[in-house]
């Protein structure tokens, strides 16, 4: 296996490509938007909501909760989760701030 070669890159820079990372899969998307719609926590109904296995549901909440955008309780077999609302704002400011770069228009392509 190659090596990313990330340590090349700042600390911040590896943050937002990680950040671009997890939410590159629409499984991800979704269930950020149905916690979202939510406008509460959710607990244990993923599965009945988006139609996928138990198991790539818990994979895509697993590295939802490692970049830090939802937290969740576990209690016995219950399992909640909420969006963190602090780490959501870095993404916004972190996306807004990587977007709102301005653009050189050439006329080369």
């Amino acid at each position: 296996m190659g090596i990313t070669k990330a340590e090349l890159f700042s600390d911040k820079k590896n943050r937002l490509a990680n950040m671009f990372k997890v939410l590159g899969h629409p499984a991800r998307v979704a269930i950020l938007q149905y916690i979202i719609n939510q406008k509460a926590c959710i607990c244990n109904d993923l599965v009945e909501e988006l139609g996928l296995a138990q198991a790539t549901i818990s994979q895509h909440l697993k590295e939802l909760k490692n970049i830090g955008i939802i937290k969740g309780n576990v209690e016995g077999k219950s399992v909640c989760y909420c969006i963190d609302e602090v780490v959501w704002n870095e993404f916004a400011q972190e996306f807004g701030m990587f977007f709102s770069q301005t653009i050189q228009n050439n006329e080369c392509c």
